[in-house]
């Protein structure tokens, strides 16, 4: 059992979460904050940003699904170490971006 791998299926989840919000505001044309806007991650970034960040994100996510260990979408402990990464930095990116809507940051 390679156990040391699921930490990167985790963060491929991460990736894969994070992947989403930036390329759809992206290609929708909207803006949306990005760790290069001002002020970081809570300013607005153009959409071409969001999109090249948003790949970005993927390729990472990629990365760690293909090249670190033999990660296999029907093992129930991969699948859900990177389901738990995704379900988590999801949650974290919804109460964020709420907080910076309702003005709480």
């Amino acid at each position: 059992m390679a156990w040391p791998y699921l930490p990167a299926y985790f963060f491929a989840g991460v990736f894969f979460a994070n992947f989403v919000p930036h390329f759809v505001s992206g290609v929708q044309g909207r803006t949306f904050p990005t760790p290069f806007a001002s002020p970081p991650f809570r300013g607005p970034s153009p959409p071409r940003v969001n999109v090249l960040y948003g790949l970005g994100n993927l390729a990472v996510a990629y990365a760690l699904l293909s090249l670190v260990g033999d990660f296999e979408p029907r093992s129930a402990l991969h699948a859900g170490a990177f389901g738990l990464g995704l379900a988590a930095w999801s949650l974290l990116i919804t109460r964020s971006l709420a907080r910076i809507k309702w003005g709480q940051a």
